[in-house]
């Protein structure tokens, strides 16, 4: 199993980077957003990817176009979700049997969310975010959450309860409200990061383990109730 590297158009003037990795035993394909700060080729990104794809689901991870250009600034929303729907027209067509599923890291989760809440995203089953930033650090609020509401497939939230950009007094409610279709799974002790301290006996992988355990199983449920 090899990543292949693929390049993606977004627009006429602007291509992205984008790495495709499928298993033989895949059951369904994740289009991968990154961070705000990291992009695709980061220690982390890579990790989720090759451990997702033991699991058998296949993944499309990919840049936006300002950490393509090794600019510090995120692209505005509607350039991001360009971006996104383009990953998934590509994924559809590299992966065209998979159940197709969306979301990413942190920013790269909340842009994929807007892009559905917007206009629905062709051919994908649901979302999932990993550590989805509710709000800023120290400045608690569901102003991000908006959307949600808007967004009319199944989501997973893999969230670390220590994580100080999702308060669990906020992001419970939250879950709560946007009802059955809608799935919170908690990694007690992790931070937004997905990293627990020494004190709490586990290391990061069996966090990471656990949570993308979690997603398969999510994933496989989805697509047995479609």
């Amino acid at each position: 199993m090899t990543p292949a590297a693929i390049t993606i158009g977004v627009t006429e003037d602007t291509r992205v980077s984008g790495v495709f990795m499928r298993a033989p035993n895949a059951q369904a394909c994740f289009v991968f957003a990154h961070g705000a700060g990291a992009g695709m080729h980061h220690p982390s990104m890579a990790t989720i990817a090759a451990e997702l794809a033991q699991l058998g689901v296949a993944t499309l991870r990919y840049q936006f176009p300002y950490m393509e250009q090794g600019r510090k600034r995120p692209d505005p929303p509607a350039i991001c979700h360009a971006t996104v729907r383009a990953a998934v027209t590509e994924a559809n067509r590299l992966a065209p049997d998979l159940p197709l599923f969306a979301g990413g890291r942190s920013f790269g989760g909340r842009m994929t969310s807007q892009a559905q809440a917007a206009t629905p995203l062709p051919g994908v089953r649901g979302l999932v975010f990993l550590a989805f930033p509710l709000h800023p650090a120290q400045k608690p609020s569901q102003e991000r959450a908006h959307h949600l509401f808007d967004v009319k497939i199944p989501m997973l939230f893999l969230q670390g309860t220590r994580d100080e950009l999702a308060s669990l007094d906020l992001l419970e409610p939250l879950v709560a409200r946007l009802g059955e279709g809608t799935t919170l799974v908690l990694a007690p002790d992790a931070d937004h990061s997905f990293h627990v301290p020494a004190r709490s006996g586990r290391k990061d992988a069996d966090v990471r383990r656990e949570l993308l355990e979690a997603m398969r199983a999510w994933m496989q449920s989805i697509i047995r109730g479609s």
